[in-house]
């Protein structure tokens, strides 16, 4: 069996190849999920395939339908018709209703007597119905609603006619006739966080004899359509790369990292708000690029143009690696995206501009455009397995809650990452410095010494293991030797 693609993208990745040809298919959502949206670019796209489409509406006007295709730049042209199904005159008037018939007989036997005229008129192959609550109105009772929609189910099938039909839940919505009828059911929902934009998303509840792909995918509405992101799944997703311990430009980190970065492999840098974790990841973005690669960064916490600044402070000139092309940043608002949409534009910038180090700054921003937290661990899982597969060697940045003494984080998800940095605040001889140390690296032997480091026009420096200390990461050390270790911060 053929099938007909949605002209929704992403939407046949999700359905495993479209809508099969010569079928019945629900699409349910509560006004202004994008049903109506969905349903158009469904004609459209057979318009472009030469094949006829109708658009056979019960609730909206013609003009109104034409008018919101124009918000979206569409024209119904050649192989797309609009019929306007409304009640005839006859009906509405009260002196011309037969007194010994419901009104809502003669209604629902003269609509599909329309629907079908319009059919044999027009002889199309794709049809859209919008929407049933007008026939479950008129139908009165569950049993000739059922026999309706399966009159109209048998005339369609025997016409091969591939058909959406479209129910908005304003009526009963416990009533699953159509489920069982229907040989596909795509649910569309609308969210409305406390803040932020209405997310949207989809799930397909059935489909006969398709290995769909299940769970909800979160779409939005644009000009020029909806756009579906599938649901990640990182299994799916397996490269070819050499596993390979990747050195970076900074002598001392690559001594603590025990060599360096493994390729493949994901990073976490865990540390109090200004402790440096941007400015380190820069050293990292630095680094990859001066090897010849592609970088791409995620930022959600701090404005771009500051960043820009302050990488320049460390001698790191970002705007250059933009010109280079090299190097991709966008700024991210966690109020405006949802977890799908952000999976997709990493996957952009993997598979279409080849990136091999990505940077996500922080997990906090994203954490905001999560519903839950364990939602967001296991998007954040598939994400890492996804871009570990790719050969991706990424870098994480959570900001723990508190200065020193018992740090908080908002999330742990030291477990996901193979490699962690931990960064601290600690006060030594008057002074409030900053500490550096390896925790976890799954990959390969590391120091496990306390340095403390400082960040300058010369980059990242690090000073000579801490070992006149006590109690570095407590924030507040005892000291216990000789504190001559520590770094002269006049030259920083």
């Amino acid at each position: 069996m053929t099938n007909h693609t949605t002209g929704v993208a992403g939407l046949d990745e999700i359905l495993a190849g479209g809508l099969s040809e010569g079928r019945l298919f629900l699409i349910e959502g509560s006004p202004g999920t994008g049903k109506t949206t969905l349903a158009s670019q469904f004609l459209l796209a057979g318009a472009e395939a030469g094949e006829k489409g109708l658009y056979i509406t019960l609730s909206e006007t013609e003009e109104e339908l034409r008018d919101g295709a124009a918000s979206h730049g569409w024209t119904f042209g050649e192989g797309f018709e609009v019929f306007e199904l409304v009640p005839p005159e006859s009906l509405l008037d009260d002196q011309q209703q037969q007194s010994l018939l419901y009104s809502s007989d003669l209604e629902l036997g003269e609509t599909t007597k329309r629907i079908f005229e319009a059919f044999e008129r027009v002889k199309p192959s794709r049809v859209v119905l919008d929407s049933l609550s007008e026939i479950r109105l008129l139908a009165q009772s569950s049993l000739r609603y059922r026999r309706q929609i399966l009159a109209l189910k048998h005339y369609f099938s025997h016409h091969e006619a591939t058909v959406l039909m479209l129910d908005d839940l304003t009526a009963d919505v416990l009533d699953k006739t159509v489920h069982s009828v229907a040989h596909a059911v795509i649910r569309l929902e609308e969210l409305s966080p406390n803040y932020g934009a209405e997310r949207r998303r989809m799930r397909v509840l059935k489909y006969r004899g398709r290995r769909f792909r299940g769970g909800f995918h979160d779409f939005v509405i644009d000009t020029g359509g909806i756009r579906v992101f599938p649901r990640l799944v990182s299994s799916e997703h397996h490269t070819k790369f050499r596993r390979e311990t990747v050195p970076i430009n900074n002598p001392e980190i690559n001594g603590l990292l025990g060599g360096g970065f493994e390729r493949g492999a994901s990073t976490l840098i865990l540390g109090p708000a200004g402790t440096g974790k941007s400015l380190l990841t820069l050293t990292f973005v630095q680094s990859a690029i001066e090897r010849g690669e592609t970088a791409a960064m995620f930022v959600f916490d701090e404005e771009l143009g500051l960043l820009f600044e302050r990488s320049k402070g460390l001698g790191i000139d970002l705007q250059a690696m933009v010109d280079s092309g090299k190097l991709v940043i966008e700024q991210i608002d966690a109020a405006e995206l949802t977890p799908g949409e952000f999976s997709e534009r990493v996957r952009v910038r993997v598979e279409k501009n080849g990136a091999r180090t990505v940077v996500v700054d922080s997990l906090n921003g994203y954490q905001a455009a999560m519903p839950e937290e364990q939602a967001l661990i296991l998007h954040m899982h598939e994400l890492l397995q996804y871009l570990n597969r790719q050969g991706v060697t990424t870098f994480l940045t959570v900001a723990q809650h508190g200065l020193v003494g018992d740090m908080k984080s908002p999330v742990d998800v030291t477990y996901l990452a193979d490699t962690v940095i931990l960064l601290r605040y600690f006060e030594a001889l008057g002074r409030v410095r900053r500490a550096i140390s390896i925790v976890k690296k799954r990959t390969s032997a590391h120091e496990d010494t306390i340095r403390e480091f400082m960040i300058g026009g010369n980059g990242i420096t690090l000073g000579e293991p801490l070992t006149g200390f006590q109690g570095i990461l407590r924030g507040v050390p005892d000291l216990v030797g000789d504190a001559s270790g520590l770094l002269d911060m006049k030259k920083a």
